[in-house]
């Protein structure tokens, strides 16, 4: 019997209806450790034998693939594939295949939520609250700011979309503009630099550049306006962690909000325990319609492609 390995959280916890498609066409499932990232040792030991890999967000190196003699199909239950040594894969003739868009309503949603949270200190007032002190904290009305979007993918745009609807000023810098995406007179493509400065809040969407090179680093920050606050649902490497933490503690960042780690969970970290960072344990596609959306394509794929 030809196997499949199951590698996301998601999956590996709790199951889904959608992966009894592969077991009906007479495929074995293997899954990792239930509930955690696998690492590549795990991953190496559970590959041998599997024709199909359903993957998760853990890294998939020129080790793993070059492990896997029987590999045919990767098939990612999101849309980034910077977790995939894609050169290496292509060597070896593996296919690569995404789910793109199928998590973009629910990182949008959070998204906002995120930048909601942050401007009226929701979080922090609540464990006042809990913690029986009456302390109010000023925050700012989201109207007639200005969301900036660092990429504009089908995320970014609906992220741009519920932005708009409440009645917010949009900016969006892409390498690529998509010019087909114009919902309103109050959304514009706009370089960086003149996104940096006219932005309130700034949201990342985009993926780590190839480089390795982190993409908000001091100079960066330096160019945004005094008391922006950040928020990233998209890739941990986009963030120069030292940059952000001394933006924060000179008051250029007002503050941040993160759903995105190197390793998950992360090791104790000074951003994630800052006290005007919101951290929040990867949820951006942790919805029952993203997850449905996103495992049932990517069952679809190993199906279509194997």
């Amino acid at each position: 019997m030809q196997k499949i390995l199951v590698t996301p959280r998601s999956l590996t916890k709790s199951g889904h209806p959608a992966l009894d498609k592969l077991s009906e066409r007479g495929y074995e499932l293997v899954f990792s450790t239930p509930g955690r990232q696998p690492s590549e040792d795990e991953i190496i030991g559970l590959l041998p034998g599997c024709v199909g890999y359903l993957a998760g967000v853990e890294k998939i190196s020129s080790n793993v693939l070059e492990s896997a003699k029987d590999l045919k199909v990767i098939s990612r239950n999101g849309s980034g594939i910077d977790n995939i040594d894609v050169e290496s894969a292509k060597r070896l003739n593996i296919r690569i295949c995404n789910t793109e868009g199928a998590n973009a309503r629910g990182v949008a949603e959070l998204t906002i939520g995120l930048m909601f949270s942050l401007v009226r200190s929701i979080p922090s007032q609540d464990e006042k609250m809990k913690e029986g002190v009456w302390e109010r904290i000023r925050g700012i009305e989201l109207e007639e700011r200005v969301l900036g979007l660092i990429g504009c993918g089908q995320i970014g745009q609906e992220v741009a979309l519920i932005a708009l609807g409440l009645g917010m000023q949009v900016r969006a810098y892409r390498r690529n503009p998509d010019l087909s995406f114009s919902p309103s007179e109050g959304f514009q493509y706009v370089s960086l630099d003149e996104l940096l400065s006219q932005s309130d809040i700034i949201s990342l969407h985009r993926p780590a550049p190839l480089s390795g090179e982190q993409f908000v680093t001091a100079e960066v920050i330096e160019k945004m306006k005094k008391g922006v606050y950040l928020i990233n649902t998209a890739r941990a490497g986009l963030l120069d962690e030292n940059a952000v933490l001394e933006g924060l503690d000179n008051n250029h960042i007002a503050g941040v909000a993160i759903d995105v780690y190197e390793k998950e969970p992360p090791d104790d970290s000074r951003l994630v325990n800052h006290d005007r960072v919101i951290a929040t344990p990867h949820i951006g596609g942790f919805t029952r319609e993203s997850v449905l959306r996103a495992t049932s394509q990517a069952v679809d794929n190993l199906i279509n492609n194997l």
